[in-house]
């Protein structure tokens, strides 16, 4: 299970014990918005991540709960001094489960290169997001989005973290999704796509779900 947003945990963390146990294994600290952990980023565009303030020192301890109970630490949403904290606090891989890359679209949700870097370097994880906004160079949430966007995403954070670090993110129950990709059944319709353009099937099988299954064996020791 994965909670986006902390706002359940308390500052004591008991209620993180309790979902650990319950079978709680991957942690956003914040949505898009203040917690006592940190500062979700705003949506704004064009803007860079950096908005606020990074983690709390609740947030700070809340890390350090979640690598000693070896959890996955979602940056999603995160700021970029949030984000830097953590890669300063964690000593768990970087993982982004559903953001974009910030060079194609300029939007606070989606990464910097500086970003993609670190998460390289930890060996961590991005999932790329459908949500129109965030793959647009306009930055428009239409559903008239066209699904080569969302291939220009995976052929830039593969060639900038290699194919062993990136998958799908979705946001299939969280945001609009492109008209033409519809819900999960129009799933075939991208890799299809993404198998005319050059991508073999090993990469498809590493981006589709090998990846994540590697890096869950790696931090949900």
């Amino acid at each position: 299970m994965h909670i986006e947003g902390a706002e359940c945990i308390d500052q004591n963390f008991y209620n993180l014990e309790v979902l650990h146990r319950a079978g709680l294994r991957s942690v956003g600290p914040v949505w898009s918005r203040p917690t006592i952990f940190g500062e979700g980023v705003p949506f704004a565009f064009p803007h860079s991540p950096d908005t606020g303030k990074g983690l709390s020192d609740f947030g700070k301890e809340l890390i350090k709960n979640c690598n000693l109970l070896n959890m996955i630490i979602d940056t999603s949403h995160l700021n970029e001094k949030g984000f830097w904290d953590i890669a300063k606090h964690s000593h768990s891989p970087l993982v982004a489960t559903h953001s974009n890359a910030h060079t194609i679209c300029p939007h606070t949700r989606n990464l910097t290169d500086k970003q993609l870097d670190a998460i390289k370097e930890t060996q961590g994880m991005v999932g790329v997001n459908f949500a129109p906004a965030f793959l647009r160079g306009d930055g428009k949430m239409l559903k008239e989005t066209p699904l080569q966007l969302i291939v220009d995403h995976f052929k830039y954070l593969v060639d900038k973290l290699g194919e062993d670090k990136v998958g799908f993110g979705s946001d299939f129950d969280g945001v609009m999704i492109p008209q033409e990709l519809g819900d999960v059944t129009g799933m075939t319709k991208i890799i299809d796509l993404m198998r005319s353009q050059g991508f073999n099937e090993s990469i498809l099988q590493k981006l589709c779900y090998e990846n994540w299954i590697s890096l869950a064996k790696r931090v949900l020791i």
